[in-house]
């Protein structure tokens, strides 16, 4: 029931919306009662010496006794008695000191005897009990609010008064509006659950697409997405899951073109290997020419050799194994030597070429094997991929304490779309292995790896057509001396 986050969410905010609301129905309820039995106290207290002071007045005005009154006025003093208690919801009647009854408001609700017990008469007649909540010794069945006065005169008291409102009178508004309190807290309740149902849902929804979608990744379908709306931090998130998303399904794309390419590089040379070989233990080959398709099969051992030990290469720097030793040494002079390595295949090319060095010996500190990898592999790709009479151009400057090192060439360039992932594993620009026969994606990734493992950085700019320039930096050697 409590598993997932929507049911845990909504469960627990009933939970403290429905605490925090019968708190303060009970505080208020509270409030409200102690409120409303004051009042009423007060109210009955004001109506106990407002008769009082009436009996009193008919008394000094006629001159007689209270129980003569009572045979002469008994209506008129009933009448005052009636109109004195109606005000405030309550029974008044006089008793003599022994308690026995001489005349009571009108008040259905209230049914009693003809007289109060002798001792709580004697009790209020001596000033020894108050009486203010009680049943008056069982004149009442349940306890009432009572104000009690005595009339006449202080020392000797002729007649005892007594108002008495019942406590259910005395909590009728309280119960009023701790009802009124009650339904509007249940209203609220309901809106809020509501309200708060709707932005769960809101909130939890984009995290059930993302479940599936993440399942559907687990069953390697990775063009799923996560639909975005709003820009808050569940929007943020699916966003992130999305863009997640596009580089899984950029890998995969990268993974499959990287098993075709690399089942093709190995199925390749390992064919011709096998004919060759075939064919000169069959005899199908003179002794004369063997030698010539012994280099051949020399020529794809070594191409087969390459590719291992980029793979190799690319697993070590990945796992942290392949550790740089740092050395100072003549980056230029490095440069001019990889580049005559390659005179033959720029001539073959009729390439003209550029080489341009701020100074004659440009020290740095860097791995020498590792720099001279990635130079190599620079200069390797800007000859395979110029046009025939194109340029090469190799610069190196200092810059404060780096130095920039950068191979540039014309020919057809690298796509826009294409220039973000030049540096991903496994990733040709060129699919149609048109000009890139022999590569796997794997060299400039190797490039960027040591470069960023110098601390350094590296970029590519191209025009699309036109050119294409890579640019890396190194450390500036301090020593004054180069080690090369």
């Amino acid at each position: 029931m409590f598993k997932s986050i929507f049911t845990k969410y909504i469960t627990a905010f009933m939970l403290i919306t429905l605490v925090s609301f019968i708190l303060l129905a009970l505080i208020m309820g509270s409030l409200i009662s102690n409120y409303s039995s004051e009042a009423k106290k007060t109210l009955v207290e004001n109506t106990a010496d407002s008769t009082a002071e009436n009996i009193g007045v008919f008394i000094r005005l006629s001159g007689k006794t209270l129980p003569e009154l009572l045979e002469t006025n008994a209506d008129q003093l009933k009448k005052s008695l009636n109109t004195q208690a109606q005000n405030s919801e309550a029974t008044a009647f006089v008793t003599d000191t022994s308690g026995k009854l001489l005349i009571a408001s009108e008040h259905p609700e209230d049914e009693f005897g003809d007289a109060i017990p002798a001792e709580v008469a004697a009790n209020v007649t001596a000033g020894q009990e108050i009486y203010s909540y009680s049943d008056l010794g069982g004149f009442f069945e349940k306890k009432h609010l009572n104000s009690i006065r005595l009339i006449g005169p202080e020392d000797e008291p002729s007649a005892i008064l007594f108002v008495c409102a019942p406590s259910a009178q005395m909590s009728a508004v309280a119960n009023k509006m701790t009802r009124t309190v009650a339904v509007a807290t249940l209203m609220v309740f309901v809106v809020a659950l509501i309200a708060v149902y709707l932005m769960s849902e809101k909130i939890t929804e984009p995290l059930k697409d993302m479940s599936k979608a993440a399942k559907a990744f687990a069953q390697g379908r990775f063009d799923v997405r996560v639909p975005v709306s709003g820009e808050d931090e569940i929007g943020e998130l699916a966003k992130a899951f999305n863009n997640m998303a596009s580089s899984l399904e950029k890998q995969e794309d990268m993974r499959n073109t990287f098993l075709a390419n690399i089942s093709h590089d190995l199925r390749t040379p390992m064919t011709s290997i096998s004919g060759i070989i075939d064919c000169i233990i069959d005899g199908a080959i003179p002794p004369e020419k063997q030698n010539h398709y012994l280099e051949q099969i020399a020529g794809e051992v070594r191409r087969l050799s390459r590719l291992v030990s980029s793979l190799l290469d690319i697993s070590r720097m990945q796992a942290g194994e392949r550790k740089f030793n740092m050395t100072s040494f003549d980056v230029c002079e490095m440069a001019r030597q990889i580049l005559i390595s390659f005179e033959q295949r720029l001539d073959e090319k009729k390439m003209e070429v550029s080489f341009d060095c701020s100074s004659d010996n440009i020290a740095v500190t860097a791995d020498k094997d590792a720099i001279h990898q990635v130079l190599f592999n620079l200069i390797d790709n800007a000859v395979k991929f110029s046009n025939e009479g194109g340029e090469l151009t190799i610069r190196l400057e200092e810059k404060d304490q780096k130095v920039s090192v950068s191979v540039r060439n014309t020919g057809s360039g690298i796509p826009p779309e294409d220039l973000p992932f030049v540096f991903d594993r496994f990733y040709k620009s060129d699919k149609s292995r048109g000009l890139d026969k022999t590569g796997v994606g794997l060299g400039l990734f190797i490039v960027r790896t040591i470069i960023e493992r110098h601390g350094e950085q590296i970029n590519v700019k191209s025009e699309y057509g036109k050119d294409c320039e890579f640019t890396f930096t190194l450390k500036k050697a301090q020593e004054t001396k180069t080690r090369q």
